[in-house]
């Protein structure tokens, strides 16, 4: 089974509802802006750049009823209630800015081929998703060697893509590319997208691997069972410092106690050039009941106080290498940063 995250069709944006897997394969219908608000907050649909294009075709579907009048201060209106649903994907704002910025260099256009133009640059976001993934593929690749085991946290893959992946775009053409690779991947509590989807990605694609719960990480890589760690990426700052999914700066600090080396995987839209560094990534809280609840069923006493960000930040001096779709890139990361972003 192709396991795709979404799909335009018609008027309608197909979102695989992501919280329902792998038990249930549900498309749920998006023709909204609300549709789409309410599927990137809710976690229907996660991973930043699958939000990002989900975004981009929210700024669509927010457009179709605008006339004429206060036309642009309506879409703004529009960009900022889509960059609400969640605050530490960069690629959130990336798309909605870029849809923006496509509506302003027409504005002597009408508005009804501003609408047109603007179906055309989501698409073509949701085209540039799949072929930049496949370009990380490619250049991570080159970091890993015959029997090497990759281990990774949350879930990378084609559900929180267009397609391909970013972490698992690595991991699947080193499988490809290499002989006897194989993976641990993380469950990654209390949300269990390495359990539910990552597992439910690596068994389609017939990759070997074995899953873990979180604590066992750092027993793994004492083993030597462990030859690298390849995560995504929700935010990168200007100095290479990363937020990504809870769990990933606990593992970054094992790697380095243990000679691993450590890789950061996403597109450049990612890095925000405008965060100095890690301190100044807003880091989302979300529901107390994702950590007393498993499954839909309480596992913790009740009238208790808990802690629920989703994401922490890795300082960059625990990071080997950032690795984009034009390259991998090494530190100093703010001077290599720099670079690939002129």
């Amino acid at each position: 089974m192709k396991l795709v995250s979404l799909k335009f069709k018609g008027e309608t944006l197909y979102i695989l509802d992501q919280r329902k897997l792998p038990f249930e394969f549900v498309n749920m219908p998006c023709k909204t802006k609300e549709d789409i608000w309410e599927a990137i907050n809710k976690m229907m649909i996660r991973g930043a750049p699958a939000i990002g294009v989900a975004a981009a075709y929210g700024m669509y579907f927010g457009t179709k009823n605008l006339e004429e009048e206060k036309f642009f201060q309506k879409l703004n209106k529009i960009k900022k209630y889509l960059d609400s649903a969640r605050p530490t994907a960069i690629n959130l704002k990336w798309a909605t800015e870029r849809i923006y910025q496509v509506a302003e260099k027409n504005k002597g256009k009408t508005v009804n081929t501003i609408k047109r133009l603007i179906l055309k640059e989501a698409k073509m976001m949701e085209k540039e998703d799949a072929e930049q993934n496949l370009s990380i593929g490619k250049y991570g690749s080159t970091l890993f060697h015959d029997n090497d085991t990759i281990m990774t946290i949350c879930n990378t893959g084609a559900l929180a893509t267009v397609a391909h992946g970013t972490a698992f775009s690595v991991i699947r053409r080193s499988f490809e590319k290499h002989k006897n690779i194989s993976v641990i991947a993380l469950e990654t509590r209390p949300y269990l997208q390495g359990a539910r989807l990552t597992a439910l990605e690596l068994k389609e694609a017939k990759i070997p691997f074995h899953l873990i719960t979180d604590n066992m990480s750092g027993f793994m890589m004492a083993k030597k069972l462990v030859n690298g760690i390849v995560v995504g990426a929700d935010r990168i700052a200007n100095n290479g410092d990363t937020a990504n999914k809870i769990g990933t700066y606990t593992l970054a600090v094992l790697a380095r106690y243990h000679k691993i080396p450590f890789y950061v995987v996403a597109p450049i839209s990612t890095i925000d050039p405008n965060i100095p560094g890690g301190a100044d990534i807003p880091i989302e809280e979300r529901n107390p009941e994702e950590v007393t609840h498993c499954g839909g069923k309480r596992v913790a006493p009740e009238k208790i106080k808990v802690y629920n960000p989703a994401f922490d930040v890795t300082p960059n001096k625990f990071i080997d290498a950032i690795i984009t779709e034009k390259g991998i890139l090494r530190k100093p990361f703010k001077e290599s940063i720099k670079r690939i972003l002129k």
